[in-house]
């Protein structure tokens, strides 16, 4: 019997068990991964960009963890070797109405300890001439880009190192008992459960009596991507996000490897892993996911209809370029040719109010712990998230060490 079984080789998995392990160093534990490698799904194809933590309210966890996550993170690379882009990040203003919103980020960063620097156009124009802005712009100097299949990859090393347990194309079926599940590699006993299993983490928590008031829905996200950065990008360039929704609109990054890219995409998956065609094709999940797209195309929640129709027009080049180009002065897109492996967004939706949740949600008892909400900044935040996670939920029970 393991005294801990995470479900879920991503990012937020593998760390959950690094703290573990160095919580309690005698424990026996076990991570399984449906997948044939670690990564393979929202860990591996996100944009790689290490967040600085002003976008967030002030004060909040989300915030703090950006913060020091990305501190941590900027750190973990360069003591494993691993690549690092440290470009930063500008932040960009069309009319005087953002400028205002330029402002709120500021006394957001302010408070969170996130350094900020304000740019004149004359400034921005002389120290990053592909943007364009009214009247001011933001720089985040601490704003990196990173490989985060890299970067994942290398977490399964550290904790396999301490002595965790991985075992990869191995997927949970589901639960026998109180303290056993089933995988396709037969049935596993367990004192404690912690699910990060991403895009199935409610349909795994649901087993253990949680998630009742959640589902999530994916988002596809995609990239235009300039390989050789004949467009000449120098760092991150990003528009006023709309606040009260999770996704940050169309930007330009900057990548580990030297590519210029547009995007992302936040266009409504069908099923969970909807990347390409009919491609892990699941007729329950499509029922499932169209019943809440529907319902929420409808009432236009949180302004669901309008955003539909708002992605599915970027699948057009001609448009998606239109809408980048307003961020930028001059910049060459020609380069822009290629489409990127595309990621999904595990969002979580409340049932109850028809809302996209935007926190962190985590819910447990002390036999089972699940992390249902770990979207952007997930990636960024990962080790103090999974630190917090750990030493405020995630107990042993009957082991010391």
């Amino acid at each position: 019997m393991f005294d801990f079984i995470i479900i879920g080789g991503g990012i937020i998995g593998l760390n959950l068990a690094r703290v573990l392990k160095e919580r309690y160093p005698g424990a026996g534990i076990l991570l399984i991964e449906k997948e044939e490698d670690v990564a393979r799904h929202g860990s591996g194809r996100n944009s790689g960009v290490l967040h600085a933590g002003f976008y967030y309210t002030a004060n909040s966890l989300k915030a703090r963890f950006t913060r020091d996550g990305n501190a941590r993170l900027q750190a973990f690379c360069r003591e494993q070797g691993l690549r690092i882009n440290p470009c930063g990040k500008v932040v960009v203003a069309q009319n005087d109405k953002e400028v205002q919103g330029l402002e709120e980020l500021k006394r957001r960063g302010d408070i969170n300890g996130v350094e900020l620097q304000w740019l004149d156009a004359e400034e921005l124009a002389r120290r990053f001439p592909e943007a364009r802005t009214c009247c001011k712009a933001l720089f985040s100097p601490t704003t990196a880009t990173v490989d985060p299949m890299e970067v994942t990859q290398a977490f399964r090393g550290v904790v396999e190192k301490m002595g965790v347990e991985v075992r990869t194309g191995t997927a949970y079926e589901g639960r026998r008992g109180k303290n056993e599940i089933i995988t396709n590699r037969g049935t596993i006993p367990f004192k404690k459960l912690i699910n990060a299993a991403g895009l199935y983490a409610d349909k795994v928590a649901r087993d253990f009596g949680f998630a009742q008031n959640y589902v999530i829905i994916p988002f596809k996200g995609i990239y235009l991507k300039d390989k050789d950065n004949s467009a000449g990008l120098t760092a991150n360039v990003y528009p006023v996000p709309n606040l009260a929704n999770p996704f940050l609109g169309i930007h330009y990054t900057l990548t580990v490897a030297g590519e210029a890219k547009i995007g992302p995409t936040a266009i409504p998956a069908f099923w969970r892993e909807n990347y390409q065609g009919l491609d892990n094709f699941r007729i329950a999940e499509m029922l499932q996911i169209f019943n809440y797209e529907t319902r929420l195309f409808l009432n236009n929640a949180f302004g669901f209809r309008t955003l539909a129709w708002s992605e599915i027009r970027k699948y057009n080049r001609a448009h998606f370029l239109d809408l980048a180009g307003k961020l930028t002065d001059n910049i060459n897109h020609e380069g822009f040719k290629e489409w990127s492996r595309p990621g999904i967004r595990a969002q979580l939706l409340d049932t109850r109010t028809l809302e996209l949740v935007q926190d962190f949600v985590v819910e447990g008892d002390e036999t089972s712990l699940h992390i249902l909400n770990a979207v952007s900044p997930a990636f960024t935040s990962s080790m103090p998230f999974a630190e917090w996670v750990v030493d405020n939920f995630g107990a042993m029970t009957s082991h010391s060490s």
